[in-house]
């Protein structure tokens, strides 16, 4: 009986090591295509809070997926105007409403917005050695851009949080300092 379970455990390990490892891969978030940017027309792509307007001929990165949740997901803080006339755009897909930049909000990159799922739903955000909770109002897309639904901004990357001035204001992080944090979230 000894024999058989030695001859049999190697190569039974073998392939344990090798479905984990596809599973693994599997679960990794790849970029899904691109597109072309063309400059916005005058006076169409909105830069405040330092936002980038899309260039003609540059090819931008989109993803459908963005990388695994868990308890302590690693995230790129970005600042984001959700009000009307703001950077942000249209208003927010969850509730076609704007919101003031002084709620604690955040848009979340295509995938973690999971079509809406998290709509309306809180999330703890952790950086700068503080917590704050904000509402999700909008999905940060990650599979378009360029054009005038999206202020001809390029798309947003697949680990972005894009937060309101209050998220920065409550992580205590100086006004100087805005435009771009690593930080950790969570579902609240």
């Amino acid at each position: 009986m000894r024999t058989f379970s030695m001859r049999f455990s190697a190569p039974l390990l073998v392939v344990l090591v090798l479905a984990y490892t596809l599973h693994i891969e599997a679960q990794q978030c790849r970029p899904s295509g691109q597109i072309r940017g063309t400059n916005p027309p005058p006076d169409q792509c909105n830069q405040e809070n330092d936002s980038d307007c899309c260039k003609d001929g540059k090819y931008y990165t989109t993803y459908k997926c963005s990388p695994l949740v868990s308890s302590h997901t690693k995230a790129t803080l970005t600042l984001n105007s959700f009000e009307d006339g703001g950077d942000g755009g249209a208003p927010s897909e969850c509730d076609n409403q704007y919101h003031s930049d002084d709620t604690p909000v955040v848009a979340l990159s295509t995938g973690w917005y999971n079509h809406g799922s998290r709509c309306l739903n809180y999330v703890n955000i952790h950086g700068n050695g503080k917590s704050v909770k904000a509402l999700v109002v909008d999905e940060c897309d990650s599979t378009m851009g360029c054009d005038s639904d999206h202020d001809y901004q390029p798309p947003c990357a697949n680990n972005i949080v894009d937060a309101s001035k209050a998220v920065w204001k409550a992580l205590g992080v100086p006004e100087s300092d805005w435009g771009e944090m690593d930080i950790y979230w969570s579902d609240a």
